[in-house]
C-alpha cells in the first residue's frame, strides 16, 4: 500500500473508530469445478459440429479451469429406429470430436435419443442400452464415482413404457434398490450430485407448449417415481445437487434442501435457434469441500 493511501486509511480509522480493516475472509476455493452438458444431438448436420466445437472450446476457456465435464445424455441426435450406418457416423463423429476438441475428463450418463429401440430387431446385440454402453465403454448404464471429496451417483432414467411405444422416466425396482444402498453406505459428510437424464423434480411441466389452463404430467418428462425419490432424499441431508437435462429449457427447484437444476441444451432447439426462452449453453458449477456450491447457466 502507498504511504499516502496508508495515511488516508489511519485519518479515516481514527475518525470512525467502529470500521474493521482487518480484510475479510475469502471464500474457500472450489475443491472441482464442472460443465455440465446435456442434449447435445450431435451429428454431421445443421452445423451442429462447429457449434459443439465452439461449446467445447468456450469451457475449455474458464478460469479457474473446469476439472470435469458432466455429459447429460442425448449425447448424439437420434438412434431411435435409424440405421445402423447413421448410428456408427453419428457416434464416430462424437469420439473424434470429444478427442480432438477436448481435454477434460467427461462422465456420461444415457438420454432417451442415445437409445435404439428398433422394434423390428429385437434381437441384434446393438437393441436397446448396450450398444451406447459399448460405445462409452460402460458395464451399467447407472453407476458412481467419487472425485475431490464429493461423491457423483449417475441414474439411468430412460426405459420403455409398459406398451413399448414410448419411453418413461423412472429407475425401476433393481436401479432403486442400488441406489438406495449407495446412499446408505456414503459416508454423511461426503456431499453428493446426482446426475439423470430426464428431470427428477421440475416447474416446466406448468409451461409446456400447446397446453393451455390445464397442467400435464407426461411421464416422458419427469421422473414417475419422483415421489418416492425425494422421499428417499430426504432421509440424506449430504445430498446437494441433481442435474438433468431432456427438455432443454432451464430451470432450478429447491425442495428439502436439494437443488434440482435442469439445465438447457448446448443444442438450443435442436440446433435451431433458442428453446422458448433458454438460450443454448451449459451449466457451470462450483463445489466447495464443506459441501455448498455456486452455479450459473453460460451461453456460448
Amino acid at each position: 500500500m502507498k504511504r499516502r493511501s496508508l495515511l488516508k486509511g489511519l485519518g479515516a480509522a481514527a475518525l470512525t473508530p467502529s470500521l474493521s480493516f482487518i480484510p475479510k475472509p475469502k471464500k474457500d476455493t472450489p475443491v472441482l469445478r464442472v460443465a455440465h452438458i446435456t442434449d447435445v444431438h450431435l451429428k454431421n448436420d445443421l452445423g451442429a459440429p462447429k457449434k459443439f466445437e465452439r461449446c467445447l472450446h468456450h469451457i475449455q476457456q474458464h478460469s479457474p479451469k473446469v476439472d470435469l465435464i458432466l455429459n447429460g445424455g442425448d449425447i448424439v441426435f437420434d438412434m431411435n429406429k435409424e440405421k445402423r450406418s447413421d448410428i456408427d457416423a453419428q457416434w464416430k463423429l462424437m469420439e473424434m470430436m470429444m478427442k480432438n476438441e477436448n481435454d477434460i475428463p467427461v462422465k456420461y450418463c444415457l438420454g432417451n435419443h442415445d437409445i435404439w429401440w428398433n422394434e423390428d430387431s429385437k434381437n441384434e446385440i446393438f437393441y436397446g442400452k448396450q450398444y451406447s454402453l459399448d460405445r462409452l465403454e460402460l458395464k451399467e448404464p447407472y453407476y458412481s464415482f467419487k472425485q475431490n471429496g464429493w461423491k457423483f451417483i449417475i441414474l439411468d432414467s430412460t426405459h420403455q413404457d409398459i406398451d413399448d411405444t414410448w419411453y418413461i422416466g423412472k429407475l425401476g425396482d433393481r436401479q432403486m434398490q442400488w441406489l438406495t444402498t449407495e446412499l446408505k453406505n456414503t459416508p454423511k459428510k461426503t456431499p453428493i450430485v446426482i446426475m439423470s437424464h430426464i428431470p427428477i423434480l421440475t416447474s416446466v411441466l406448468m409451461i409446456q407448449d400447446n397446453v393451455v389452463n390445464r397442467w400435464e404430467f407426461l411421464g416422458g418428462d419427469m421422473h414417475t417415481d419422483c415421489a418416492e425419490l425425494t422421499n428417499l432424499f430426504y432421509e440424506y441431508s449430504n445430498i446437494k445437487l441433481c442435474l438433468s437435462g431432456h427438455i432443454h429449457i432451464r430451470d432450478k427447484v429447491v425442495y428439502n434442501d436439494v437443488t434440482y437444476i435442469c439445465d438447457g441444451a448446448v443444442s438450443g432447439a435442436w440446433w435451431d435457434g433458442i428453446r422458448r426462452q433458454t438460450k443454448p449453453g451449459y451449466g457451470l458449477i462450483d463445489l466447495y469441500a464443506d459441501g455448498s456450491f455456486n452455479e450459473s447457466y453460460i451461453t456460448y
